[in-house]
C-alpha cells in the first residue's frame, strides 16, 4: 500500500511538473508568435507612423513619459512572454482570438475593448503593458 502511494505521488507530481512547462513554453511560443505576427504586419514605414502618431497626440504623449519614467522593478512583468502569459491567462486565448478576428474585420470598437481589458487587469499589469509595449517600440 505504501508503494502504491508513493508510485501515485511521483506521477502525480511528474503530471504537474509536465503540465506546468507546457504552459509556460506554450505561452513563451504564443507570445512569440503574436510579437512575428505583429512585426510582420508593421513595416518601417507603418513604425515611423505610430511613432509619429504618439509625438502628435497629446494624451499619448502624456502616458509615453509616464511610462518612460516607471520603474521597472516595481512592475509586476517587463517582458513581452510574461505579458502574453498574463493576458492569456487574464482575458483567455479564445478572447484574444475573437479581437484578433474583429481588429482585421474592422468590426471593433477601441473604447469597447479598452474598456474590457481595463475591468481585467489591474493597474500596476496595465502600467507593466504600457512599459513593455514602449519598450518594444523603442528599443
Amino acid at each position: 500500500m505504501k508503494k502504491f502511494l508513493t508510485i501515485t505521488l511521483i506521477i502525480l507530481v511528474l503530471l504537474g511538473a509536465a503540465g506546468y512547462a507546457v504552459w509556460h513554453f506554450g505561452t513563451n511560443i504564443a507570445s512569440e508568435k503574436i510579437i512575428d505576427t505583429v512585426k510582420s504586419n508593421l513595416t518601417d514605414e507603418n513604425l515611423e507612423e505610430i511613432k509619429t502618431y504618439i509625438e502628435n497626440d497629446p494624451k499619448v504623449q502624456q502616458i509615453v513619459s509616464e511610462v518612460a519614467t516607471t520603474n521597472p522593478d516595481t512592475l509586476p512583468f517587463q517582458t513581452k512572454e510574461e505579458a502574453t502569459r498574463v493576458l492569456i491567462t487574464k482575458v483567455g486565448v479564445n478572447r484574444l482570438l475573437d479581437i484578433q478576428e474583429q481588429a482585421q474585420n474592422g468590426s471593433i470598437n477601441p473604447d469597447e475593448l479598452l474598456t474590457e481589458i481595463e475591468g481585467k487587469l489591474s493597474d500596476e499589469e496595465i502600467t507593466a503593458f504600457k512599459y513593455v509595449l514602449y519598450k518594444e517600440l523603442y528599443k
